[in-house]
């Protein structure tokens, strides 16, 4: 968990807002003082706790000059619903976020750009086919379309067997999501002038490169819009952070693992070693390292190419 008090001279507001099924979703306004020139909306990934773990994000954006609206997606943290759903949730949600960013007398008429990470990447791309109205994007380890991510998921436990199930999962979520369903992030990227910037990790293992980042640079790489960083080891949750220490934490852990006496993976012991990695955690984590691992240059770029995009 990432706490408000972490970053110092941080301050955030929270609001709720309604998505399609009426399910009262939760979100912040994070800000250093007033006179912003925009506003970020993140649209956070899939799984591990909604927003929060992007308040470092929020903190770097809001420090450099813009209100940030963050929120929590649907069955996620403090919003309502008893799961997500399916990944076109996302878009909904993100398009809600929008409308509520909109009519909201606290963010009047400022332009609004977007951030998402892997499933927030997807949604930060399709929701443009919503809202040709935002000025720029900045996607990191997304996807296409909500399919190829199943896809990708599925030839890693099925091999080639996933192509024979991908029409039934196609009408499953046309059924669900309507149009919804069937957004892609080039779908979106055809309906805006909006800036985009793509990053992305050769060896990221979540969403491979063919389903996101290929198929972007492939028909957009001479469009002067698009802009795309290209990472070699950075893997997929930490593509924009400094690894130097959380790599280091984790070998510390697993050394640690290596002095239990107890087999820590059989089922008997799940309690106890839940018990026992917290208490590590709590007694060797430095807060101060864990909540400041970005990347300082390429937030820099960040900030840079949303400012260039809002002259």
């Amino acid at each position: 968990m990432l706490y408000v008090d972490d970053f110092d001279g941080l301050q955030r507001t929270r609001y709720e807002f309604s998505s399609d099924k009426g399910q009262k979703l939760t979100g912040y306004m994070y800000r250093y003082g007033k006179n912003q020139r925009g506003i970020v909306v993140i649209a956070h990934g899939f799984g591990g706790g909604g927003h929060n773990s992007y308040m470092d994000c929020a903190n770097y954006f809001a420090h450099h000059g813009y209100y940030v609206f963050a929120y929590d997606a649907t069955g996620n943290d403090e919003s309502e619903g008893e799961g997500v759903g399916g990944i076109p949730q996302g878009v909904i949600d993100l398009d809600y976020a929008i409308s509520y960013v909109e009519e909201s007398e606290d963010f009047a008429d400022l332009p609004i750009v977007l951030f998402g990470h892997s499933w927030g990447g997807y949604s930060v791309c399709s929701v443009l086919t919503y809202r040709p109205e935002v000025k720029a994007v900045i996607t990191c380890s997304g996807f296409n379309s909500s399919a190829g991510l199943f896809e990708a998921e599925g030839k890693k436990q099925a091999g080639n067997g996933i192509y024979i199930m991908m029409p039934f999962v196609k009408l499953h979520e046309f059924m669900k999501y309507g149009g919804y369903a069937s957004n892609t992030a080039i779908q979106g990227f055809s309906s805006t002038q909006a800036a985009v910037m793509v990053v992305h990790s050769a060896d990221d293992d979540v969403v491979p490169m063919e389903y996101g980042y290929d198929i972007y640079y492939d028909k957009y790489q001479k469009d002067p819009r698009f802009c795309f960083l290209r990472f070699e080891d950075k893997g997929h949750n930490h593509v924009y952070d400094e690894r130097g220490y959380i790599e280091a934490f984790n070998a510390g852990f697993d050394k640690w693992l290596e002095t239990l006496d107890y087999d820590y993976k059989d089922a008997e012991n799940k309690e106890q070693f839940a018990k026992d990695k917290a208490d590590y955690i709590n007694s060797n984590l430095e807060r101060d390292k864990w909540c400041h691992m970005l990347n300082l240059e390429l937030f820099e770029d960040f900030v840079s190419f949303y400012d260039k995009h809002l002259r």
